[in-house]
């Protein structure tokens, strides 16, 4: 027969058994994890927000050159860390594509209590099925090699509008950025709405849809102390949650009674000739606060994005003769007085080039959009915690003298003998991205940048007002999620007497 211990001492035992445990768990070394990038040195409480400035593109490129191709800086309570080379490049969006694909969703945009999740395709906070299935019917729909071929008539009648609208207009001052913004909005709003929803010659002031646009990107892109203390979050201090809200629903306004004829119409079986983006949606079931979403993501991105790199690289061509000299000479070489369509456009390499460079120097979205670590790993023998932002500066890898030789200047003819292209193969060059989360809407962007900056270039001479001399013409920018032009781009359309 076993003698038991009595109660008291087995009580005794285990007390301290598990006090033994707990002092020998906290006496062992932790593993040692590797520190954070290195970067500037914090302040208390506010860290680097006072060292970003206005120009955080800028700025972040300069503390790399001091601090390494990957660095680290706290804003607030939120770490960012910042890759700033190809190889940096290449660690994030290639070797740890999958740790670090989420995304940040900032607190100005966390509207009507807005399930990213669900209704993203831009900034789903992570890879769902739901973003998949978006990504999937984006890719075959609408940005798919059969698509855009299918759409190409209707882009094409577009820029004719206008290229006349522009005659008309012939010896004014007009505002590049203006109707390139209207003219690719309504090309984007025919494959979705099938119909127009912008004048080229928009009077519609403060409450017009591209002021709403741009309203909502630039609260997007400010600086929210939310976002750096989110304990703030419910009380939105600079109040841009609230202004993002209303343009939102103002947008929103202007086709919603679209989507509500549209869903009468397939539902008695009336709209059976012809089939548009809204149509593929409502199909699947998708409901208003999905639709909603994401063609505001689908018109903002696509309009904002295209108008700016067409103002950027209308300013680098006036900038630089000699370079507009010979894309003209190229276009009346291939072109002439042929009708100019994307099938011939696309053909072009010196125009091909200038977009490239174009893009190369003004990548529309320089830290392209900001993701967030999913989970905690090492990249490049430093840690990336888990929930850190992670940027990818393209603007500074675009303007590296350790990757591109005579890096600020326009030189287009660096692409014509170069494999490199826009399909994040090539980590120096990434103005769309790479990795699970490159734009989708590639394909569809070069082919409207090229069809209007070769309808612009090749139809039209480009005096400026009170007839300034262009290569005065100014570069500063202003940042924001889309890297534009501080001045709009004034010029005075003359049709060349040729056509």
């Amino acid at each position: 027969m076993i003698n038991l211990l009595p109660f008291p001492l087995i009580l005794v035992v285990v007390l301290f058994s598990t006090l033994y445990i707990i002092l020998k768990w906290f006496s062992s070394p932790l593993p040692k994890r590797k520190p954070l990038p290195p970067g500037p040195k914090p302040w208390p409480i506010v860290g680097n927000i006072f060292h970003i400035g206005k120009f955080p593109h800028i700025s972040l490129a300069r503390f790399s050159d001091v601090y390494g191709p990957l660095i680290s800086v706290k804003l607030g309570t939120q770490i960012v860390v910042v890759a700033s080379s190809p190889a940096a490049a290449t660690a994030i969006l290639r070797t740890h594509d999958s740790s670090l694909s989420g995304r940040q969703v900032g607190q100005a945009a966390r509207i009507d209590n807005m399930d990213f999740d669900r209704v993203s395709l831009i900034f789903a906070p992570s890879c769902t099925d739901a973003w998949k299935s978006f990504r999937t019917l984006c890719r075959t729909e609408l940005f798919s090699a059969k698509a855009i071929e299918a759409q190409s008539i209707l882009r094409e009648n577009k820029m004719k509008e206008m290229v006349e609208y522009l005659r008309s207009r012939d010896g004014s001052v007009v505002s590049v950025g203006e109707v390139v913004f209207a003219t690719v909005f309504n090309m984007l709003c025919n494959i979705i709405f099938s119909k127009d929803l912008m004048e080229l010659d928009d009077k519609e002031g403060p409450t017009g849809v591209k002021s709403l646009i741009s309203t909502m990107l630039e609260s997007g892109a400010a600086a929210n102390i939310a976002d750096f203390y989110p304990i703030l979050a419910r009380l939105d201090p600079q109040g841009l949650r609230r202004k993002v809200a209303k343009c939102f629903k103002q947008m929103c306004a202007v086709w919603e009674i679209i989507i509500k004829e549209r869903r009468e119409s397939l539902a008695v079986g009336a709209r059976t000739d012809h089939r548009d983006f809204l149509d593929v949606f409502l199909s699947n079931g998708f409901d208003d606060q999905l639709i909603n979403w994401l063609i505001a993501e689908l018109l903002g991105a696509g309009a904002d994005t295209t108008t700016a790199t067409v103002e950027w690289a209308m300013t680098e061509l006036f900038r630089n003769q000699q370079v507009l000299k010979k894309l003209c000479q190229e276009l009346e070489r291939e072109i002439g007085n042929n009708p100019l369509n994307e099938s011939n456009v696309s053909q072009l390499p010196y125009l091909n080039a200038c977009v490239k460079e174009t893009l190369r120097l003004h990548p529309p979205a320089p830290f392209l959009v900001p993701r967030r670590a999913l989970e905690t790993c090492e990249v490049m023998n430093y840690t990336i915690p888990k929930g850190a932002q992670v940027f990818v500066n393209v603007w500074a890898i675009g303007r590296s003298s350790s990757v591109w030789e005579d890096p600020l200047s326009f030189k287009p003819e660096r692409f014509l003998r170069s494999s490199l292209d826009y399909k994040g193969h090539h980590f120096e060059f990434l103005p769309f991205g790479a990795g699970r989360r490159i734009c989708p809407g590639l394909p569809l962007a070069t082919k409207q940048v090229q069809l209007i900056l070769a309808s612009l270039v090749h139809y039209f001479d480009w005096p400026l007002p009170s007839g300034g001399d262009a290569l005065e013409l100014e570069v500063n920018e202003k940042f924001g999620i889309v890297l534009q032009k501080e001045q709009p781009l004034l010029f005075v359309p003359k049709a060349k007497p040729s056509f």
